[in-house]
């Protein structure tokens, strides 16, 4: 086997056929395992993840702090502004799913009247009884009374999450001061890794702050039109779609399900498809035609790998992977591709423009200069 230089930086060894398909065999393999790990400890894993992915975010305003007041004093405002954001969206979740449980009682006989209006006009058209049954089956509103209770149980089922992410948040908020050392000291043998690792600092910053402009953004015109259109509790459901723009691609989908019934409730069919109508031309246009693009200009990622992440981190880490699935995405891209040298040919298609470039001036992985350190 004799290896063959491929340009300055690059030396390629030429397997034996037989060799290259064991060791794709033998990756293939190793991928699975750590899949399978990954889901079998998604509950510790995704917790962890987003306590780190909230101290990264939060650490620009404690170094600015730091700089000006005592570190301590610095390092407990931010874990306080972290407290109050996770804590404030999370009440703010659990207020929208409940108020949407308590309307959607209000109107239990009117969706009854609903459904008998609905199946007498599939009977009128010539749809048979069985399908009609079923039809009337899958409208009984106790049905999403008793999905929308269980959503809302769960919810408070995630308190013991919140206070182990907040812990782990003020635990690496305290560690975070010796980090500039630390990554000046590793930063001597391994230069790559700590560029990696600020580009995924960089990225996720980035990510989290083109989501909340835009979320703020689909919020208010959301409020707005549902205002214009006399459904019930507006600011309720602008709220969630705010919440729900943190998921990629498909977050609208999800706010749009109970002002949707509501106004199919409070009003008729066609309050219901001006509803959907409003949604889709405000929400798609931005949230899944001009954020997407935002995102991955901003952080590195192409459309179609930011949709894949989604199913798969969702797959993997349940609904903490739905809102963290561009962050995961870029952890693993900084840890694997931008940390060796050998695998940075593959940037230019995962990205969908420029990767992200790195600062480098000593706001992004705590006063570190990767370039400096090399």
């Amino acid at each position: 086997m004799n290896p063959t230089a491929q340009g300055p930086e690059a030396t390629v060894t030429s397997w034996p056929p037989p060799f290259r398909v064991l060791a794709v065999l033998l990756g293939s393999a190793s991928v699975v395992i750590l899949v399978a790990g990954l889901q079998a400890a998604h509950n510790i894993l995704g917790p962890i993840f987003l306590a780190m992915v909230l101290t990264i975010v939060v650490h620009p305003a404690r170094t600015w702090l730091a700089r000006r007041v005592p570190a301590g004093l610095a390092t407990a405002l931010s874990i306080i502004v972290v407290v109050v954001g996770v804590v404030g969206l999370g009440v703010c979740t659990v207020l929208a799913v409940a108020r949407f449980a308590t309307l959607l009682g209000t109107y239990a006989p009117v969706a009854k009247e609903k459904v008998d209006d609905l199946t007498a006009w599939l009977a009128k058209v010539g749809i048979g009884s069985d399908e009609v049954e079923a039809v009337a089956r899958s409208f009984d509103l106790s049905n999403l009374l008793t999905l929308v209770s269980g959503a809302l149980n769960g919810m408070f089922g995630l308190l013991s999450t919140l206070v182990f992410i907040l812990a782990m948040c003020l635990f690496m908020a305290i560690d975070a001061t010796a980090l500039p050392r630390q990554l000046t000291s590793i930063g001597r043998r391994r230069p790559a890794l700590v560029r990696a690792l600020a580009s995924f600092a960089v990225g996720t910053r980035r990510y989290l702050l083109v989501s909340t402009v835009f979320g703020l953004i689909v919020a208010v015109l959301d409020t707005a039109a549902l205002y214009f259109l006399g459904v019930p509790a507006p600011l309720v459901w602008g709220l969630l779609a705010f919440l729900t723009n943190y998921i990629p691609n498909i977050g609208f989908i999800i706010g749009l399900v109970p002002p949707a019934i509501l106004a199919l409730l409070d009003g008729d069919f066609k309050l219901m498809l001006a509803v959907i109508v409003v949604y889709s031309l405000l929400n798609v246009i931005i949230q899944s035609v001009i954020q997407p693009k935002v995102v991955g200009e901003a952080v590195g990622l192409s459309v179609t790998l930011t949709f894949l992440s989604l199913i798969f981190w969702s797959w993997i880490m349940g609904p903490i992977g739905a809102v963290m699935a561009v962050p995961f995405t870029l952890f693993v891209r900084a840890i694997f591709v931008e940390a060796d040298p050998a695998k940075r040919w593959l940037m230019p298609l995962i990205a969908g423009s420029a990767p992200v470039e790195l600062l480098g001036d000593g706001d992004d992985l705590d006063d570190v200069d990767p370039q400096r350190a090399e």
